[in-house]
This record gives structure tokens, sequence and C-alpha cells, in this order.
């Protein structure tokens, strides 16, 4: 959420901030209706004075034995006006808080300008795509012709967008959890969480989930929200809290079953592991002061490139255009991963940098030395997502005979260095 003190005093920030993400300019709409809220607060103080005034006054001449019925009659009338008024600040402040929190983060100045994908920035590149001296399978046909892998089994049982893992292509998806946790935790100082899968209300919309993206997201009967990404309860760990100076950065990953409705992806990526309904990911998240925000961005980005570069896997890195950027986010790195089959880069991970927009919204803050308080800067990203860091490493290390290689990073938590049919 935004700061109202920023924008009434700079109105064009937000309105270059929206142009620039291709949307309509919303400052003067946010500020009228600041303003009556504002105006109405103060009427209502003025009458609850008034009403106060009154009583003493009445207490005052009864006392004196003079006629006070003048003042009972501006005293009725008062009660109603305050009600009416009351109404109107119950509405002026849903209507404020709806656009407030309905605006995207304020992208930083030296985001790459552009509407969509195709503005993105490349900043880093790593390896050359592979190349073979046959033709490339995809994924989903060498999974089905090791027997270890199945959409069909995946739709039998559940429907849609959900595959079946056995054998060797399951135990790789858990080496590859198990590996990227391990690397976090025991090189990157990451604090290992085993979250509850499931969030409140509260906590979707602490972090932005709601009400904006609720059509993605899978509810229970009872009312709870299976996660989209572990990012929810890692960033709720935040919320309402008051930190010491002296307790950050603090650090938080987890490697838990993400779920999502994919609402609006019909038609796309229809085949295979790429788009699913449940899928695996290492999360990582960061609670830190704003001074450092910047530097800790790209310490993430590079815990996160650093698991592609032990696996080998031919990558680029990309800084996102204003028009491409998350509502929660004022910068953005995507990291793209080689996929042969596609003959294309694809996205593995996102590693976001959302200033104080998220803290405001969970009142998430801290204590300096001074014993002053202001919001933290929260971050997170992708350390990966090993569903597609799995189709990565299958078409990246698949053999002209079908088999595939066991990267050589992963091969103690596989006990062998080559995967063949079962």
């Amino acid at each position: 959420m935004l700061d109202i003190k920023l924008i009434r005093e700079n109105p064009e920030v937000l309105d270059n901030a929206l142009k620039a993400r291709g949307a309509e300019p919303k400052a003067q709409e946010l500020l009228a209706l600041d303003e009556k809220r504002r105006q109405v607060m103060t009427d209502l103080q003025e009458l609850q004075q008034r009403r106060n005034e009154i009583s003493s006054l009445v207490g005052s001449l009864k006392a004196k034995g003079e006629d006070a019925s003048h003042l009972f009659e501006e005293m009725k009338t008062i009660g109603p006006k305050m009600k009416d008024l009351q109404e109107v600040e119950r509405q002026a402040q849903e209507d404020f808080t709806g656009l407030l929190e309905g605006l995207p983060n304020i992208q930083d100045a030296d985001t790459p300008e552009g509407q969509d994908e195709e503005n993105n920035v490349v900043v880093h590149t790593y390896g050359e795509p592979t190349s073979f001296d046959f033709e490339p399978k995809a994924h989903y046909d060498l999974g089905e012709e090791l027997n270890q892998m199945s959409t069909e089994l995946g739709a039998k049982i559940a429907g849609s967008r959900f595959t079946w893992l056995q054998g060797d292509i399951a135990r790789l998806e858990r080496a590859l959890g198990q590996y990227m946790l391990n690397k976090q935790t025991e090189q990157n100082g990451y604090t290992e969480v085993n979250p509850p899968l499931m969030c409140n209300a509260d906590s979707m919309y602490a972090v932005g989930q709601l009400p904006k993206f609720e059509e993605d997201l899978f509810k229970t009967a009872e009312g709870y929200y299976l996660l989209p990404t572990a990012e929810a309860p890692l960033t709720n760990y935040a919320r309402n809290e008051i930190f010491s100076e002296k307790d950050l950065p603090i650090q938080l990953t987890a490697l838990t079953p993400c779920f999502r409705s994919e609402a609006g992806s019909a038609g796309r990526d229809t085949r295979g592991y790429l788009r699913q309904h449940q899928f695996m990911k290492v999360e990582m998240v960061w609670f830190v002061k704003p001074e450092d925000s910047m530097e800790i961005h790209e310490k993430m980005r590079r815990h996160a490139e650093e698991i592609l570069e032990d696996l080998k896997l031919p990558y680029r890195t990309v800084r996102l255009c204003a028009g491409d950027l998350s509502a929660n986010a004022r910068r953005c790195y995507d990291l793209e991963v080689w996929l042969p089959a596609q003959n294309k880069y694809r996205e593995i991970s996102s590693c976001s940098n959302f200033g104080d927009f998220q803290a405001r919204r969970m009142k998430a803050r801290y204590r300096d030395e001074e014993r002053n308080t202001q919001f933290i800067h929260t971050l997170n990203g992708s350390g990966l997502a090993v569903g597609r860091t799995l189709i990565a490493v299958m078409e990246n290390y698949q053999q002209a005979d079908g088999s595939i290689k066991v990267p050589e990073v992963l091969i103690p938590y596989m006990g062998k260095d080559i995967i063949k049919a079962s």
C-alpha cells in the first residue's frame, strides 16, 4: 500500500508511475476522496465538540437554576446529524481505502520503460543454449517414454494440469528441492521454515493476494486459502510486528507445495509440467532496513542464479520493465532458463523488491536506535521453482537414447548418474 502523505505532497509521482505501467492517472481522484474523508472527519469532530460544550453548559445552567431548554433543542439535532455523517464517513473511508489499496507500487526511477516482456532488459547471461547432435525431445515425451511421468494419470486422479511422477524422475524432483533448500540454509544464511500450507483471509490480504487475485486461489469450504506461494505465510511472519533494528535483516526460506487455479491461462502450456495447479517451489523472503534493500535485492538475485549455475543450466537474467512489473514490486529480476524443446528461455524465478509497500499493509515495522519506528522493506524470490527446474534438467541433460544424465551436484542425492527407463 502506498504512503498517502507522499501522494499529497507529490501527486505527479503516482501518475507518472501509473503512466509508465500503462495505467490511467489516479492521483486527483484519490486526493479528492482523501479530502472528502478528512472533511467529514473534521465535521464529526466539531459536532462532538459542540455536544460536549452543550452538556457542560446544561450542567452550569442547572446549577444556577436557569433555563436550559434551548440547549436541549439543539442537542436533539446533533445526534441525527452525527449519525448521518458517520455513514458518510464510512462510505468515504471505504471508497478511499478501496482505491488506495488497488494502486500498484511506485517503481524505481531506473526501471526500464515499456509495457510488456518484449521491453524487459537482459542484464546477465550464463552459458550457451544447449546443442545436440540429435533432435531434442520435450520433457513430457522423455518422461512418458521413461515410464516415469504421466499427465494422463494425473488427469484421471485429479484433473487437467496435474501430473503423476514416479521412479527416478520423482526422486529427481525431490533431490532438486532438497539441494536448493540446503544451499539456501547452509551457504546463504536463510532460516528454514515449515509453514502452514493454508492461510486465512487476513494473511492473504496482507500480502496483496486478496482481493485482487482471488480467482487465482484455491479456497476451502472453511474459508482457508491454499498457498499460491510460500511468500504468503513467510511474509506474514512480520505482520503487526515491531522488530528491533539489531534483529534485521531476517531471511526465511521454505520448500512447499504451491497451488494455483491458473485462471486466465486456458490454452497456455497445456502439455507437460510447465503450468500446473500443484507444484513445488523454494521461496526466499527478506525483512530489511530501507537503506539495505537495494543491496539485498542484488544478493537475493545471486542466490537464485547460483542454483542454476551449480546445475550448469543456461539462463539469462532480465530486469522487468514498468509494464511487466507485478503490482507489489518496485523493481524485479526474472531468471529465465533455456528449454531446448521450446527453443527459448522460460521464467524460472522472480526476485522482487517491494520497498515498504507490503509492510504498510501489514503494519510491519522496526524500532531504530533512537526508538523511532519505521516500516521495514520486504523482498521475496524463488530459489527456485522446482518443477520448472526439473523440466530444464530433463531437457538439457537428455541423451540420444532417451536417458537423462544427472547433474553432478545432484548425484549424491540420487545415488546414480543416469536415469533410464524403469
